[in-house]
């Protein structure tokens, strides 16, 4: 039997063979087996208690932050449509859906007078991509700011998790990897809207003045490695250090403009990719001492 013909019926979209790369930044990758987008959380959650649990569900947003491999995704990939992209305020508290972009949460609270948010103005991404990975940029985190999370779990029970239960450390969430967030409740503090808006018009600029956010990119590749292992030099240091600004591996290319950026330069697979970012990672160890983590998440098999 078919992949779909052991799938259970739903009111969201569910097919077979689709090609992944472009719904991804870096525009690369090969098919999902199954690409399933519900309709909304009683969709999902019925999906996942109906599947089967010997086939594997892999959940991917806009992909910002994601190389998926030539190979494609075995199983079925979960992609978040716009019923999980609502966002909300009451008080000093927003609620936002896990599809919602982090830029679109941040206006929303400046909007609404919230403070603490506009870090979210800097990152590329989703809601649920920052609450499995506690994203954070220019000095606030997603875990300085988050309230609870909801999750639904691989037999599709709904789950609320406080701060506390979701283990948050530096770009990692405790939670167990077969949990698909669906929202998140955040509070910040009281300010006027056109001061938030202000200190958000800065990261902004900034981020188009040091990032190469107009390429095919999937942003930081890597984590800042352990400041005392790198004498308390970030990623990108230890990276320009060791030669790797503007280091080609194929189509592949480190950003000359942010030498933590891959870029999809000219016509770059998925492997010409992670072959660039493992070359750097062995560059940066042979010549500077220091380890590198990918921060960039890898998925699929290879071709």
């Amino acid at each position: 039997m078919s992949l779909i013909g052991r799938l259970p019926s739903v009111r969201g979209k569910l097919s077979a063979n689709v090609p992944l790369a472009p719904y991804t930044w870096l525009r690369v990758g090969g098919p999902a087996e199954a690409l399933f987008m519900p309709k909304d959380e009683a969709d999902l959650a019925h999906f996942l208690s109906s599947t089967p649990a010997d086939i594997p569900v892999t959940i991917l947003g806009v992909a910002s932050n994601a190389l998926v491999r030539d190979g494609g995704v075995k199983g079925v990939v979960v992609r978040l449509g716009p019923a999980f992209g609502q966002v909300t305020t009451d008080g000093l508290r927003v609620t936002a859906g896990a599809a919602a972009l982090d830029n679109k949460v941040a206006k929303v609270a400046a909007k609404a007078g919230i403070a603490g948010l506009e870090f979210y103005a800097g990152i590329p991404g989703t809601i649920g991509g920052a609450l499995r990975m506690n994203a954070g940029c220019y000095g606030t985190e997603t875990k300085d700011v988050l309230v609870e999370a909801v999750a639904l779990d691989r037999r599709g029970r709904r789950c609320v998790m406080s701060l506390a239960e979701l283990g948050y450390t530096y770009r990692h969430c405790a939670a167990p990897e077969d949990l698909i967030f669906v929202s998140a409740t955040y509070e910040g503090t009281a300010d006027e809207p056109a001061a938030i808006q202000s200190r958000m018009d800065e990261i902004t600029a900034r981020r188009e003045e040091s990032q190469p956010i107009r390429e095919k990119t999937g942003g930081s590749t890597f984590k800042n490695p352990d400041q005392r292992q790198s004498g308390g030099r970030g990623a990108w240091q230890v990276i320009d250090a060791a030669g790797g600004r503007g280091f080609r591996v194929g189509g592949a290319q480190m950003s000359e403009k942010h030498c933590n950026f891959m870029i999809n330069a000219d016509n770059a697979s998925a492997a010409d990719l992670e072959q660039l970012g493992e070359t750097i990672r062995e560059k940066v160890k042979a010549s500077e001492g220091v380890d590198l983590d990918w921060e960039v998440k890898r998925i699929g098999e290879r071709a």
